[in-house]
């Protein structure tokens, strides 16, 4: 007998954030397969007698095997479990969903996906200001600041005169460790004038932000102690926040 598999969006960490298609799914789980960045708020929706298995993914930090994941997903949803794997943020903006959905795909193994609030927009509209504007920026584009090893790393000069020319915001995740590297390229193309921000702990009661420009962003990040998970705001729209704290 088959159970079910459903990829939800935890979104950044406050469980007032979550969809109701989402809270649905967690209390209906039988299993759920979590990630790090899940807040424990979020855990306790699930069912008292309903499975938590740990399946965290941090840079840097001891990481359960992507395909360890899959393979645990797999084997429970074939053993008739209802299976919720849990993954902070959205699914499909840098959470590897796209990489489980194909694997079970793969083995007859249909899958839904909730998506959530992903933590660049959050981050930003609790501080006040937006990704977009029509004065200030015309698109927004998310992007990753790690790589993985042996693929093609992203062209930071091309982008920034992409984002200059067209007008676009950058949100970069998991880029706090890569930051000087990331500023310098970018610094080719963007002045450094340009307004930035780092925002830590998106939503949550330990949330932290700081706003700077382009060239004094590594600076920033080092005086003000700030580290992942962290996400990284670089235009115009980030004088919203200034705006919204007067």
């Amino acid at each position: 007998m088959s159970g079910s598999c459903t990829l939800v969006g935890a979104g950044p960490g406050d469980p007032d954030l979550l969809t109701l298609k989402a809270v649905k799914a967690i209390q209906a789980a039988t299993v759920l397969f979590v990630d790090d960045l899940v807040s424990e708020a979020i855990v306790a929706l699930a069912p008292a007698g309903a499975r938590i298995v740990r399946v965290g993914k941090r840079g840097g930090c001891k990481s359960t095997p992507q395909a360890q994941i899959e393979a645990l997903m797999l084997a429970a949803t074939r053993q008739g479990e209802a299976v919720v794997r849990l993954k902070g943020g959205d699914p499909f903006i840098f959470g590897r969903g796209g990489e489980e959905v194909e694997h079970l795909a793969a083995a007859g193994i249909p899958v839904q996906v909730v998506n959530g609030i992903t933590a660049g927009l959050a981050g930003m509209t609790l501080l006040g200001a937006p990704l977009t504007h029509r004065q200030h920026a015309h698109g927004v584009v998310f992007i990753t600041g790690h790589h993985q090893p042996g693929g093609h790393p992203t062209n930071w000069r091309q982008l920034a005169a992409t984002a200059r020319d067209a007008r676009l915001t950058l949100v970069i995740y998991m880029g706090v460790k890569s930051c000087a590297y990331i500023q310098a390229e970018l610094l080719t193309a963007l002045p450094a004038h340009t307004p930035a921000a780092v925002i830590q702990h998106a939503s949550l009661p330990q949330q932290r932000h700081a706003v700077t420009t382009l060239g004094r962003l590594q600076q920033t990040i080092e005086h003000e102690g700030l580290d992942s998970p962290s996400v990284i705001v670089v235009g115009d729209v980030v004088r919203g926040i200034r705006a919204a704290a007067q």
